[in-house]
């Protein structure tokens, strides 16, 4: 699938557990198809992104292999870990010898990307090193006690909230994370990995909604923002 315009492999991680959901999410129904398909279509229709794996439980390889057939990028199926950084390191793996020297990594419970927006980060981490989906943190925030009461506000100058695709050289987020691991440095994502290898990915504003989907409400509110027809699409 590589043209002269591919600049990133792509990695999608649907391996989760959807613990806070109460049921699967990943292939819950969303306006008329599985909920990581549309994060496949997205990928499959960005001219940015070459090679695509998809990781996911590896109790499910058969049902997610099924249902990525359609999506010709993603003939890379494997196995997750027990960590989502596991589950990465299991993607980049597959990608080694397959993709360009970039990977864009997205969580598929964001099933709101666009290739316009992939494209956005991809095109930043290749002027950069690194980029990340995101958006300034608008809201006030305050630290709470043990007990839920409220005892520090905090600044929200120069914060900002990460979102998915986050994209770096393969080989880069590969020993970033290998770090992260053998110091036992907990990572919650790969740019949390990419800063403690002292790499500094750019932030990368949108303008369209990337929420993950968590709760089943958000289930809800993706369903009416695709509905809608209101994300730009390219």
């Amino acid at each position: 699938m590589e043209t002269q315009n591919v600049r990133a492999a792509g990695l999608i991680v649907a391996a989760g557990g959807s613990r806070r959901m109460g049921f699967d999410k990943i292939t819950a129904p969303l306006a008329g198809r599985p909920l990581v398909a549309w994060s496949l279509q997205a990928f499959e229709d960005c001219d940015d992104i070459g090679p695509c794996v998809l990781v996911c439980a590896e109790s499910r390889l058969d049902e997610l292999t099924a249902l990525a057939a359609p999506y010709k990028k993603f003939q890379l199926i494997v196995a997750g870990g027990s960590e989502r950084a596991d589950s990465v390191m299991n993607g980049l793996r597959a990608l080694e010898s397959r993709g360009p020297a970039l990977v864009a990594v997205h969580d598929a419970a964001r099933p709101l990307v666009t290739p316009l927006m992939i494209s956005k980060v991809v095109a930043t981490a290749a002027e950069w090193g690194a980029a990340v989906a995101a958006e300034p943190v608008s809201d006030s925030l305050h630290r709470a006690a043990g007990a839920g009461h409220l005892v520090e506000t905090v600044s929200r100058e120069n914060l900002w909230a990460m979102q998915t695709p986050q994209v770096a050289g393969l080989s880069a987020l590969r020993d970033a994370l290998e770090s992260a691991r053998s110091s036992k440095r907990g990572v919650t994502d790969e740019v949390s990995a990419l800063i403690q290898a002292g790499i500094r990915p750019r932030t990368v504003f949108h303008g369209n909604l990337n929420f993950k989907v968590t709760f089943p409400r958000d289930l809800a509110l993706a369903e009416a923002v695709l509905e809608s027809g209101s994300q730009k699409a390219d």
